[in-house]
């Protein structure tokens, strides 16, 4: 019988800590399956900001380094400045990435450091227990927005993707969702240009990916995969924010 489909050899085969309906190993997943396609697992760099994606090395095969809260993009530059040569990207949740960190990806992201920037995007801070992010969406519940998120006092959700593309050091910045076998196809796709673009030399790469946390939801995976489709896909519209052509790099 034909083989159509195997773990990837960077995915370690291991019991996952994950809450049940979490994207977090789907993600993974991607992220090994786009290391693999390109054969540089000896030579790849993982920097994990601090969330539910912090146990990177409990289930990548490649080395990983830990940062402070929100300074994995710092940390990834500092590593693919003395080893330009490595495969360096940070894996980073909205919490960590848009709220402390925002100084970090937009100054990293303008500098165009060649580096990759793995977001996942579930609109609320997962591992310290649910409270409101940057992300979190108008009206939505939060344990630090009982009455759901209000523009008046809290602002908007920020569009992490489209305020990213405006930077001219942006190689490519897009936005996937990993709801459904469509989509998932599309974010791996996604994953996989944003690693070929960086062993290219073409400068920073970044993709969002729209992921469940049914657990500070508190709602049902299956409630939580229709919530990606109703409420977040709406507001964070999927696509390519900016494409760099290899005959454009400077």
């Amino acid at each position: 019988m034909k083989q159509v489909f195997k773990r990837p050899e960077t995915l370690i085969k291991t019991t996952t800590h994950f809450c049940p309906g979490c994207h977090h190993g789907t993600v993974h997943r991607l992220v090994a399956e786009a290391i693999d396609r390109l054969g540089v697992r000896e030579d790849t760099i993982g920097v994990a900001g601090v969330g539910c994606g912090v146990f990177l090395y409990d289930y990548l095969a490649v080395d990983v380094c830990e940062a402070p809260h929100g300074r994995a993009p710092a940390v990834a530059t500092g590593i693919k400045r003395v080893n330009p040569e490595k495969i360096v990207f940070t894996y980073q949740g909205d919490g960590d990435l848009a709220s402390i960190g925002m100084s970090e990806v937009v100054h990293t992201a303008n500098r165009g450091e060649n580096i990759t920037v793995i977001f996942v995007n579930n609109s609320v801070y997962g591992m310290t227990g649910g409270q409101m992010a940057p992300t979190t969406l108008l009206g939505q519940q939060t344990t630090t927005s009982p009455r759901g998120r209000d523009f008046h006092y809290d602002g908007y959700p920020i569009r992490m993707a489209e305020m990213l593309a405006t930077l001219e050091g942006v190689a490519f910045a897009a936005r996937v969702a990993v709801d459904k076998p469509a989509n998932l196809r599309k974010a791996k796709q996604a994953v996989n240009t944003a690693f070929e673009m960086q062993a290219k030399n073409m400068g920073f790469t970044f993709v969002e990916l729209l992921s469940a946390c049914p657990t500070n939801w508190y709602m049902t995976p299956l409630a939580a995969l229709r919530r990606i489709e109703e409420e977040m896909i709406p507001y964070y519209p999927l696509g390519i924010f900016r494409q760099r052509k290899a005959a454009d790099y400077l």
